[in-house]
């Protein structure tokens, strides 16, 4: 049977992110493009469940993309239960303009967040992340070209092999982030998450009429441990592919859960 291939990200489905993963798996499936209509970046997995969702139809190169007026996680259910007839076998999250590192990245990110979804519906996912030189094109799509061939080189090539054998045991998602100079000569590394990306900064302001306001930003960790995310991509201008799984249980020694429960509660 052809595998099914659904296609996400978090920039909206006028992104040429979103067109260069299509471009990268395209002859490998059918594919079907599914997703936000509008900018989503760090919206995590968020849902939204107190509003209607529409979908709308529209021409993508030489595809057809259907927009949501949601979040990435609204697009790929979208996708799975109303576009697709059946559930993907695959489904491609960016390429994300702006990298996705460490446990911080993880948990805001609407790019991990759609393979997440991805993931808890029981389908394999690739989140794939390419880092800009400029932080202000993370969130609006510029005019500035773009090349993705180092990015789509390792989305056909870790697709192909996970359509013809799955993920490895306890892998859910891979996480693959790309530096902006990459090309397809570039270094691959098995990678795991820094602790954090951002040094978080709060600027408190005052508008006209006298009232304050803060804008959150932060700037990026300089280093973490060699075998992370962070250092493989930021220091050594390597890809780095990083395995997620649903499973967020700490893998801790119990016997020290178990005192700091008979510390708190005593013995039961």
């Amino acid at each position: 049977m052809t595998p099914r291939i659904l296609i996400t990200n978090d920039d909206g489905v006028a992104s040429s992110g979103l067109r260069a993963a299509y471009e990268a798996v395209r002859g490998l499936g059918d594919i079907c493009i599914v997703a936000p209509a509008t900018q989503q970046s760090a919206v995590g997995r968020s849902m939204t469940l107190f509003e209607p969702l529409r979908i709308a139809r529209q021409p993508l190169d030489d595809a057809v993309a259907y927009s949501v007026n949601g979040t990435p996680t609204d697009s790929v259910v979208m996708g799975m239960f109303v576009v697709m007839e059946k559930k993907p076998d695959l489904v491609i999250s960016g390429i994300n303009i702006g990298e996705n590192l460490s446990a911080e990245a993880v948990t805001t990110s609407g790019t991990i967040g759609a393979a997440l979804e991805a993931a808890n519906q029981g389908v394999p996912a690739i989140a794939v992340s390419m880092r800009v030189e400029d932080e202000g094109d993370k969130f609006y799509e510029t005019a500035r070209a773009r090349n993705y061939a180092a990015a789509r080189n390792v989305i056909r090539r870790l697709a192909g092999c996970v359509l013809e054998g799955r993920l490895p045991a306890g892998v859910d998602v891979l996480n693959v982030n790309v530096p902006c100079s990459a090309t397809v000569e570039t270094p691959i590394a098995l990678t795991r998450l820094a602790r954090r990306m951002y040094d978080t900064h709060v600027h408190h302001r005052q508008d006209p009429r006298g009232r304050s306001y803060y804008w959150v930003d932060g700037t990026v960790v300089e280093d973490a441990p060699q075998d992370t995310d962070l250092h493989v991509v930021t220091r050594l201008g390597h890809i780095s592919v990083t395995p997620l799984t649903l499973d967020m249980t700490a893998p801790i020694d119990r016997a020290g859960m178990d005192a700091l429960l008979l510390r708190a509660f005593g013995s039961r």
